[in-house]
């Protein structure tokens, strides 16, 4: 029950509205009130994922807390940059803009409602920001300048209706938005995914075991000359090629796709024709020196659509414009099905699941739900279970066996496992049965990289991470494996460059704390202490409690003399009781690494006094 009696406490505030909304309501109640709903899933799914609580909203008013000003901030920014991308797909009529206000203050908190200066303050910060743009308080500022790679520009003190004291206001500049996202931005959350599909008719009990297939109908060439339909034709053949690349659903062939080119059709009824669940369809418009391709994802059973973008691009060259852009469709096409796919199953769960089934829950459980915390992660248990009984079911499935080599290296960084030998034995023999039954699988690669690194045996590490980028150059993964075993090696140049290409790909990856370790690593192998820094704190935001993370934070910390070197090195040394010497370091870091001694070096500057 909600609490009844008042009390204060400290909160970040964010207030928002419509421009324009009376006007918009006066034209048409009918259209606006459409765009309205479209654009609160936008802002309330962004809202819910960074952790914040809508407690107010009257009309286009949207008045949210947040127990961190860092979640609250780029909450806004996500929402704000996703409205603006909507505004791009959509009529003029049916486009809208937001003000934002962002303010850290005092509230009183009654029931599930908040009060007082702190909310007051954030209301009037909203009605000074520019449309689409976000203002916020002089210590709300103070808060979030130094942890965020996100420019302000100071606006003076502003005098405020009601408020005493004139506010310090800044604005934020959202054309730096896209580096904090790059860090921040996370997966659409399986709950906000259900609440947009759960009044849509369930699909028949068939499909349930069935692993959906993904056609790629031909694009629609747009501009009127019909010399450039090979150029669409190109578009589309090479999604299809960059599809299938990611072998984790069937990807139905060109020829039959192509049988629906030039016709105006029903998607249901064409994916029933194809066999497919998803399709992808799109347009290509060509002029002068300048293309511009969109593309859009719909769930044809559900009616759903899933995703959109577009793309403008010059025509330097014709063949590099079609291969970046169905990489990218490739790259965001396959990462949404998963996840819907994901919550589809979660959702429903029905009796008899399949050993592709398991998988997926699987992976849920793997990148979607776990703590991430030493010696005990149930989600990380769940996921084992879940590719155990895949393989149970189907003892041929290659990728579950890969995964099963994949999740031990979790188990052994988080003190998961009881008998790290044994994991080592399993990691490798589940990564070389994956390689048997499937010489062409990445996903086996980086099952066996993982099993050499974790050994300490980092060439072989490379070299099946190589060997995974060869056959999937378009999983991030792929990179990340590479990255980390060549920091490791001594590497720290190579490593940060492909570690930076997993960032490309994937910026919104559920595992960015692990693309944001190498990214540390490689800094703190070429002394660059404060890029360190910002890496590893980056990644204590999303797991603050990540006991490695912690040390290699009070590490870089010594390396700087930072005078908070030493609570942190506290906090890690309390984490691990039984660290007394050096070569104890060293038995829980990754044999052979050229990182272990300047990571000893910096917890010894932190104030550690190791006993050898």
């Amino acid at each position: 029950m909600p609490e009844s009696a008042p009390r204060r406490k400290l909160a970040a505030i964010l207030a928002a509205d419509v421009v324009g909304f009376s006007r918009m309501m006066g034209e048409n109640e009918d259209r606006t009130l459409r765009s309205l709903k479209a654009c609160r899933t936008i802002t309330d799914e962004a809202i819910k994922a960074h952790h914040g609580r809508v407690f107010g909203s009257a009309g286009d008013s949207i008045i949210a807390e947040f127990g961190s000003p860092v979640d609250a901030i780029v909450a806004a920014v996500e929402f704000q940059k996703n409205i603006r991308d909507r505004n791009n797909e959509v009529n003029p009529e049916d486009q809208m803009q937001f003000r934002v206000g962002l303010n850290l203050g005092d509230v009183i908190t009654e029931g599930d409602n908040l009060y007082g200066d702190g909310v007051n303050v954030a209301a009037r910060l909203e009605s000074t920001s520019e449309p689409g743009g976000i203002c916020v308080s002089g210590k709300f500022y103070e808060e979030v300048r130094r942890k965020l790679d996100l420019s302000f520009v100071s606006l003076g003190e502003k005098e405020m209706k009601n408020i005493e004291e004139p506010v310090p206001t800044f604005r934020v500049e959202l054309g730096s938005a896209s580096r904090v996202l790059e860090s921040f931005l996370i997966p659409e959350s399986p709950e906000a995914s259900t609440s947009e599909i759960s009044s849509t008719p369930e699909p028949p009990p068939a499909s349930e075991t069935k692993v959906p297939a993904i056609a790629v109908l031909p694009f629609t060439n747009m501009g009127g000359d019909p010399e450039q339909e090979y150029f669409a034709d190109g578009i589309t053949e090479d999604i299809i090629t960059n599809l299938s690349l990611w072998r984790t659903f069937p990807v139905i062939s060109r020829n039959s796709s192509f049988t629906f080119r030039g016709q105006s059709h029903n998607l249901k009824e064409v994916a029933a024709k194809l066999g497919a669940r998803y399709i992808v369809e799109g347009s290509v418009r060509k002029g002068g020196n300048r293309v511009r391709i969109t593309a859009q994802l719909i769930d044809a059973e559900e009616d759903h659509h899933l995703w959109s973008e577009k793309w403008d691009r010059t025509l330097e060259d014709i063949f590099d414009v079609q291969d970046e852009v169905s990489e990218a469709i490739a790259r965001r096409v396959a990462p949404s099905v998963t996840g819907h796919e994901q919550v589809r199953l979660t959702r429903k769960r029905p009796e008899n699941l399949s050993a592709w089934e398991e998988f997926l829950q699987g992976l849920n459980c793997y990148y979607g739900k776990r703590q991430r915390t030493d010696h005990k992660d149930p989600a990380l248990i769940e996921a084992r279970q879940h590719f155990e009984k895949a393989v149970e079911l189907e003892p041929t499935f290659a990728d579950a066996h890969a995964y099963l080599a994949i999740i031990g290296s979790a188990e052994l960084v988080q003190f998961i496992t009881k008998d790290p030998e044994k994991t080592l034995a399993e990691m490798l023999a589940h990564g070389r049965m994956a390689e048997n039954l499937n010489p062409e699988n990445p996903l086996a690669f980086m099952g066996l990289a993982a099993s050499y690194f974790f050994r300490g045996d980092h060439p072989p590490a490379q070299d099946y991470a190589r060997r995974a980028i060869q056959f999937n150059p378009s999983f991030a993964y792929s990179y990340f494996w590479l990255g980390l075993a060549q920091v490791h090696s001594g590497e720290y140049q190579e490593g940060e460059s492909n570690i930076l290409k997993a960032f490309e790909l994937s910026p919104a990856d559920p595992d960015l704390i692990h693309f944001l370790c190498v990214l540390y690593f490689a800094c703190l192998g070429q002394e660059r202490f404060e890029e360190a820094l910002e890496a590893i704190d980056k990644a204590l935001h999303r797991h603050p409690d990540l006991g490695h993370h912690l040390g290699f934070r009070a590490a870089v910390l010594g390396h700087l003399e930072r005078p908070e070197a030493r609570a942190a090195l506290e906090r890690y040394l309390a984490l691990r009781p039984n660290l007394k010497t050096r070569d104890d370091y060293r038995r829980i870091f990754i044999p052979n690494s050229t990182l272990a001694d300047p990571i000893i070096e910096g917890l010894i500057k932190a104030g550690w006094e190791p006993e050898d």
